[in-house]
């Protein structure tokens, strides 16, 4: 292919323009996740980027990967700002610093993986093959723990409903990536090669599609047990008025007025935090929720402080409370927040800031691995709480026991902007994975229940008080990936390009 004169020889001849179009490309490829939801443009847009990376230097296939990043994450992330300085309290410029702090560091991820993918592929688009999705679902997979993880806009997330979802069940979120950035390599080389290695790749690009497809229909779960009526309670209350003194009657009479008239639904679920104070200062308003629960036979979970003292030293946690009347059962979320939950400087530098938006005082995590929350007698349920549910790997010790699982949020942090819808794609992709449905409750919106192949069964509205009823049904039976988690996935790639390493070394 003579590629002279050509504007494919941009990445090399005109680096400064090619380095705006990949982060030009960047921020399209945001447009593959909700709320737009354009799945496809997440392929098409990672296929000139792969293209970079097979025809430039490892050093430039980086600087493409990197810009691509930054529009990525500046587009796909920009509610950072909103959550930080527009609710957070911190002046702007705090919040322009840490957002793009962020976005430098996420970017950072992409250049290594277009420097590894140069590097390994040397300019042959079926090494490429081999390369590009193995090293770039392993960074979206360093990227989702290491330095506490940060995993929004894994390519899998987009694909909540396509056909490349079938994957999930079988090797999670990062599995439905690896199938898409396959298909998206098999597209380029079947764009740069001709005859029957361009059949052979047409092939490829399609068979993860339709294998997904395949795997879609497939059953990995099975009801157990009769449905049960479930009501969502969201008040729909802005984050600048949830902890103001004065809403804190009016917030509390709203939530159990309307658990009240519910008194026929088997659990009622509130959001995260929605009682905006500390279990020793609402223990009397606790005990009236166990009275109603235990007169209407049901369960009320909801979100709370939660605070115990331990060798002298009070510990707040942020929790989920279940009574029924019976007993009184806590889960502890596990994966704060960093700059919102906990701030993670030494104290010297907290004493530095205005302690109107910086905390003093840090909230503790739960353990690792906690007792389930139980409905009835027979009915587990597994809680995430807020962004613990993008941490997918981290639920499975409470599955296959769990039989539904419960996400409730406080995405009034986000204000009207896309991340909420983020959010409630990645739930989605968690009901896919475990083969349960899901339950969630959030303080503005979006409320939703969700069917266990990830479908949005309802949906509540946004900034608005919500009260919605629905029939779930729990489910036992485990997913491969319930069973295995990210290993298989993560020792796929690290194998493929183990060998594609060899082969460089070998000169192959």
């Amino acid at each position: 292919m003579e590629l002279k004169g050509s504007f494919l020889q941009w990445p090399a001849d005109r680096p400064v323009l090619s380095r705006a179009i990949a982060l030009s490309l960047g921020a399209l490829f945001t447009a593959g996740f909700a709320p737009l939801g354009l799945s496809l443009i997440v392929m098409l847009t990672l296929v000139p980027l792969l293209y970079v990376f097979n025809t430039v230097s490892p050093r430039d296939a980086a600087a493409h990967g990197f810009w691509f990043g930054i529009g990525a994450f500046l587009a796909g992330t920009y509610w950072i700002y909103i959550s930080v300085a527009g609710f957070g309290g911190a002046p702007w410029y705090a919040a322009v610093l840490l957002l793009i702090g962020l976005v430098l560091i996420m970017a950072a991820y992409l250049a290594v993986a277009g420097w590894v993918a140069a590097r390994l592929s040397a300019g042959e688009p079926w090494f490429l093959l081999v390369v590009a999705p193995s090293i770039w679902v392993l960074i979206e997979w360093l990227r989702g723990w290491l330095f506490t993880g940060f995993p929004w806009l894994a390519v899998g997330y987009a694909q909540s409903d396509s056909w490349y979802a079938g994957w999930a069940p079988m090797l999670g979120v990062y599995g439905v990536s690896f199938a898409v950035l396959l298909s998206a390599t098999a597209l380029l080389v079947a764009l740069l090669t001709r005859g029957k290695q361009r059949i052979a790749a047409g092939a490829i690009v399609v068979l993860p599609f339709l294998l997904g497809g395949i795997l879609g229909r497939v059953e990995w779960t099975e009801a157990d047990g009769p449905p049960l009526k479930v009501t969502i309670v969201q008040y729909g209350i802005s984050q600048d008025q949830k902890w103001q003194r004065e809403m804190l009657v009016p917030t509390l009479e709203f939530y159990r007025g309307e658990t009240l008239k519910a008194r026929d639904s088997d659990i009622v679920l509130w959001p995260e935090v929605a009682v905006p104070s500390a279990t020793d200062l609402m223990e009397p308003y606790i005990a009236q929720l166990g009275n109603d629960a235990e007169a209407a036979g049901q369960s009320i979970v909801f979100g709370i402080l939660e605070r115990e003292e331990d060798r002298g030293e009070l510990r707040t946690y942020n929790a989920m409370l279940l009574v029924d009347g019976q007993k009184r059962q806590s889960y502890r979320k596990r994966h704060l927040v960093p700059y919102g939950e906990y701030f993670p400087v030494p104290q010297f530098i907290r004493d530095r800031f205005d302690m109107e938006y910086i905390p003093r005082n840090d909230l503790t995590p739960g353990a690792p691995e906690q007792a389930l929350l139980v409905h009835g007698t027979s009915t587990p349920l597994a809680v995430a709480i807020c962004y613990e549910d993008a941490y997918g790997a981290e639920q499975l010790y409470a599955l296959p026991d769990a039989k539904l699982l419960i996400n409730v949020s406080n995405d009034a942090w986000f204000g009207d902007s896309i991340a909420p819808m983020q959010h409630l794609q990645i739930a989605r992709m968690r009901s896919i994975e475990a083969g349960r449905e899901t339950v969630r409750a959030t303080s503005t919106g979006i409320s939703a229940f969700i069917g266990h192949r990830g479908e949005l069964v309802e949906a509540g509205a946004q900034f608005e008080p919500v009260v919605m009823s629905g029939r779930v049904q729990p489910r036992s039976g485990g997913t491969p990936y319930v069973s295995a988690g990210n290993t298989p996935i993560v020792a796929l790639c690290l194998l493929l390009l183990g060998l594609a390493a060899l082969r460089s070394r070998s000169g192959l």
